[in-house]
This record gives C-alpha cells, structure tokens and sequence, in this order.
C-alpha cells in the first residue's frame, strides 16, 4: 500500500507523508526520512501502544522546545528492542490514536488546494463535515496529536463514531481502514468528492528547453557565488507559467505546509530585470527559491539531492497553488507556525535524512568536468574523483559509455554524485553546451579536467593530413575550446566570490615534453598544449583560475594502447617505431624498459597529481611529469 501510493508523485512531497499499521499491542509507523514508494519491511519502526498511550498521561514542561524534547525522549522509548537505529515518523503519537488498523496519511495536490485554500475551511464543512475533521494550522509532533485527539473524542460524541479523515489546514490529510480495501475505497471516495468540486488546472511538469540558454548558466554561477553549494535550474510548463508575472510568482506560497517551509525556505526572490544589480542589492543569505521572470527558477540546495528535493517542493506549491484557485486562492501557514517549524528539531532531523550524508573526500562539494569520460584515463580520473567528493559530469562523446558511468556513481555515491553529458570537444557548440549544460545542473564547475585525446601515430611519409589536423583539433584546438568556455563559467562565480579559486587541468603527455619519434602528429599538439596552458595561466590568474597540466608516463594497461585493433602497441608495431619487435608483448616491455620505476602510468599516479594541483594555490601555469622518472624536467 505504502509503495503504491508513494509512487504517485500528485501523492507525496520529496517522498514524504506516512503509512502505519497496527494490532492490540504494537503499532508499526513509517522511520521518519524514508520514501513511501521505495521503504521495505525494515523501513518501518515497531512501537509500543501501552507507551504511546502513557506518553498523554504525563505532564510535559510549559516551554515548548522543552516538552518536545521530552516527548520525543518518551516516544523513543516507546521503540521495541531492536528498534533502537529508527526514528519514527513525527506523527507516530497521531497514527496510534486512530482506531483503524492502516492509518494513510498523504498530501494530495488537490487536498493541498483544499487545506492551503482560503474558502477550504467552508468547502470542507459541506463536503465532510459528518464523516471528518477539520484542524487549524498546528504544530506538528506532540500538541498536534493532542488537538486531534480532542477534536475527535468531541465528533464522536456528537456523531457516535470516529472520523474518517483528518483535513489538517496547511498540511495534508489522514484517513484509514482495517483493510487496505477500506483504505482505498476512502481514499476513492474522497477523491470524487473533491473533484465535484471544480475543474482543476492539470499540472504539467514537462522539462521544456525554449528559454534563454546562456542567460541561465550566467546567472546561475553568480547566485552560487553567493551561496555556495548547489544551485540547479527548473523550467517546467508549470514554472514557466509561475514566472511570468511578479503577482503569479508570489501566489506560490513556500509556506503552505510544513514540508514546503522545511524544504523551500520562507523566502523567495524574484528578479524582474538585471540579475546582476538584484542579487548584488538582495539581502544576504539568499532564498533558497529565485524567480526570474521569463525565464525559470534557480534553486540552492547543500547538494544535489537537497536542491532537487526543494526544487521538486516548489513545484508541488505551485501546483497547490493553481488548485487552490478553486477554493478562493492560496493561504499560507500563519507567520507565528512559520517560526516554530523553522527552529524545530524534529524538522531538521527529518530534512537531514532526506538531504542525505555528504560522500566526504578532498574535493567534497567541488563541481568537476571531465572530458573523455567514458573509457581509460577519464573513467578512471571520474571515478576517482567522485570517490573523493566531487560532483562528476562525464563528458565524452560516446554517451553511452558517459551514461553508464553516472549512473553507477550515483547508485554508488547518492543523487546528483554524477551526470553524463554528450560532447564532441573539437565542436565549440558542443562545448559551449556542455559549460551551459553543467552550470544549470549544480551552478558552477570548480574543476575542468581536459582529458579527452587521441594518438595517430606515423612517419611522414605515413601520416595523411587528415590525422595530422584530427590529432590537433583532438589534442590542441579542444584545449582551448574548452578552457573558453568553462572558464566564463568560473569567472562569473568569481565575481559574485571574489576569494574562491578554480582549476583548469589538462591532461598532456611525456610527449609534451620531448619529441617522439614517429609520433609527431600527437607530439605537435601536446607541445602546443603546454603553450595554451602557460599562456591561459597569465591571463586567467587574476580571475582566480588556475591553469597546469599534468604529463603522465604511458597508460600501458589501458584500452588506448592494449586495444587489439586500435591500440598503440600495434600501431607501433605495424609502423616499426620499435626496431626489430615481431609481437605486442615485444612492444610493450620495450615501452616499459624505459621506465626507471619500470611500469605504465597508472590513474592513480594522476589523480594524486590533480589532487596536488587543486590543492596547492601557489602554482600555475606548470606542466608536472608524472612519468616515473622516464622524463625529468631540467
């Protein structure tokens, strides 16, 4: 029951609301930050009743954060052995009091219309009024469960039998069943009764890509500047219609409801011209929700999964906002409500758990880009990279292969851990995309990782010009492509963060640093990197980028010289760069030999140089060998 309707998106908020089933002696209540759609058996907290009982025949302290506290200390308690790791819902006190054996408790978008309405209160009394309660705006926790309880002793009195909802104003609803049978065909009976009453907007949270593309991405890094943390972009059909006007963006209430207040903040901004002189003139810290007419609506969040879960909030408000039309326009919790959620701890707890643990590293928080991502070195550089924190976007034109990769960085390190994005880094167009791209994602990038190459090797009597001006635009003409783009990114985060330093990192060669026979094609562009790097690192510094590039030895173990058809090994060996070599393996070890560490680069070797150069805020401009001592700087 609970997966199915926490699967229903016009159900639930960031995964919220709360199921429960109960017997005589124990009462089973959804852990307070796990999802209705995805929680198993172990999801559920197992509670004494005889405890949650007695917890209304003690006597609490007058101050309320004190008896919250308290409350919160007995309800622990109430917790059967082995139960001790959960937290149980907020509401666990609430679901205990009603009779029936499954309690559901959901927040609707059209009940969300309904209870955040001004004329809700008059539309429930002819609709519900004798088989439900109405509850005024309340604390949630211990005095909510308090008022409920009077006011259903007292309609039970007068009706002679308990209420089969519970509308609870600015929150959501509660109805239940001793069958889930029962518990659908209330929910059903409800539902038609709602929608007899008008003819509510249909909600459409289409993605839609009509708007001004680079003007988003501009503004994006400024209000990261600002913030930190993360910062996404949203322009659904829905959020397109919230912004068009200063008076519809403020009919959507953050304040409707607890988890909106919780989730969004309650404060919004909204910028009607220049971005630029309306966060410069904003007071500081900024809403967590920006309107920008015309355009969409930014988000922050501590992570990704925080600004996607507000994000998805202020949808949902919007949403309750357009239904609400129906019932006399939106109403948002009293200012008073407002204050106590903001400061209450169980809220906290419960944002935490839905925001989720940080994956803690070196670059925890650190948006990274990294170009040819799909295979080798850069798969290897990525998954290294998420490892240690960062927010991975895996650029690569083999999209697939990118895809693959985020996701498994996401199963393995949380939402938002990674994104694939498909690019071609010798298209200006693609690059400027995937800069565009990867500042509406998270609002920045911190780090730009120029990976992607290519080796076509030769002599000059073999090598066509056509592999000689692919190995450039591969290896030399991309560098630059994407050094422009990321950096204007970097630069407008600068400016609204005059401290905060970012790096460009391109991933040369040995073969940048000497010449190499019959390899000139990619030796040419790698030398030619060297000099964009140096070059960029004058121009840049005082934008606070740093620009360096690493030199690693042979990757030996990876797919650009062990592939069967492709690998450099046989090209060497077909073109005789190795003098009197018959196989690949007569080829590898000749490579190998000259190594004094006597081994291929690995990607470990390199990360640990990405690490330094990120770290080290002394240095740029610097070409670093990683090459085990086969080239030594002079």
């Amino acid at each position: 029951m609970s997966n199915r309707y926490g699967r229903n998106p016009d159900y639930v908020l960031a995964g919220g609301g709360n199921t429960s089933y109960k017997d005589a002696q124990y009462l089973w209540v959804k852990a307070s930050g796990m999802k209705l759609a995805t929680i198993e058996p172990e999801g559920f907290v197992k509670l004494s009743r005889a405890r949650l009982n007695a917890i209304f025949e003690h006597t609490y302290s007058a101050d309320p954060d004190t008896r919250e506290a308290q409350v919160l200390a007995d309800m622990l308690d109430a917790r059967c052995p082995g139960e001790e790791k959960k937290r149980p819902s907020v509401e666990a006190l609430l679901h205990n009091l009603i009779p029936d054996a499954y309690v559901l408790h959901l927040h609707p978008t059209v009940v969300g219309g309904l209870v955040c309405g001004k004329d809700g209160r008059k539309v429930f009394e002819q609709l519900f009024s004798d088989c439900a309660i109405w509850i005024e705006p309340t604390m949630p926790g211990y005095y909510l469960s308090t008022v409920v309880k009077a006011a259903s002793e007292a309609f039970e009195q007068a009706h002679g039998k308990t209420p089969a909802y519970i509308f609870l104003e600015n929150h959501g609803v509660f109805t239940g069943g001793d069958s889930v049978e029962a518990v659908d065909a209330a929910w059903k009976y409800m539902e038609e009764k709602l929608a007899a009453c008008g003819e509510f907007p249909v909600w459409d949270d289409t993605q839609l890509d009509d708007f001004d593309i680079p003007r988003a991405a501009s503004i994006a890094p400024a209000i990261r500047g600002l913030t930190g943390g993360t910062v996404t972009f949203t322009r659904t059909k829905g959020i397109a219609r919230a912004v068009e006007s200063r008076d519809a963006f403020e009919k959507v209430y953050t304040t409707f409801t607890p988890d909106h207040l919780v989730y969004c903040g309650a404060r919004t901004l909204f910028i009607e011209a220049d971005a630029d002189d309306a966060l410069k003139a904003a007071s500081l810290p900024l809403p967590r929700i920006i309107g920008v007419q015309g355009l969409g609506v930014f988000v922050t969040g501590e992570n990704p999964k925080d600004a996607k879960n507000a994000a998805m909030l202020f949808e949902s408000a919007a949403a309750v906002a357009a239904c609400a039309e129906v019932f006399g326009g939106g109403k948002p919790m009293p200012d008073a409500l407002v204050d106590a959620i903001e400061n209450w701890e169980v809220e906290r707890y419960r944002k935490g758990v839905a925001v989720g643990a940080v994956n803690g590293g070196r670059l925890t928080g650190k948006v990274a880009v990294v170009t040819g991502a799909a295979q080798g070195f850069g798969r290897g550089i990525a998954e290294e990279l998420a490892a240690n924190g960062a927010y991975v976007v895996a650029a690569d034109l083999n999209v697939p292969g990118a895809q693959t990769l985020a996701d498994e960085l996401c199963a393995k390190y949380g939402v938002g851990a990674a994104m694939a994005v498909g690019v071609n880094v010798g298209d200006e167009a693609q690059v400027d995309a995937m800069a565009c791209r990867t500042a509406l994602a998270y609002g920045g990038i911190d780090v730009f990782v120029s990976n992607a190459g290519i080796v076509r090797a030769g002599d000059l009597e073999a090598m066509t010009l056509e592999n000689f001006e692919l190995s450039t635009k591969i290896n030399y003409t991309a560098f630059f492509l994407g050094s422009k783009y990321v950096s204007r990114v970097m630069k407008r985060e600068r400016a609204f963060n005059p401290g905060k330093t970012f790096d460009i990192i391109q991933i040369n060669s040995k073969s940048g640093l000497e010449g190499s026979n019959k390899n000139f094609a990619y030796a040419g562009s790698k030398f030619g990197g060297i000099g964009l790097v140096q070059s960029f690192a004058l121009e840049l510094c005082e934008h606070g980028i740093k620009v360096n590039a690493i030199c690693p030895g042979n990757f030996l173990d990876g797919p650009l010289w062990c592939d069967p058809e492709k690998g450099l090994f046989v090209q060497y060996l077909k073109s005789g760069k190795v003098p009197g070599a018959t196989t690949v393996a007569e080829v590898k070890r000749f490579y190998e030999a000259k190594v004094p560490m006597n081994r291929g680069c690995q990607t470990t070797d390199v990360v640990r140089a990405i690490y330094y150069l990120i770290e080290q805020q002394y240095e740029t401009g610097q070409a670093l060998p990683v090459t085990g001592g086969q080239v030594m700087l002079n």
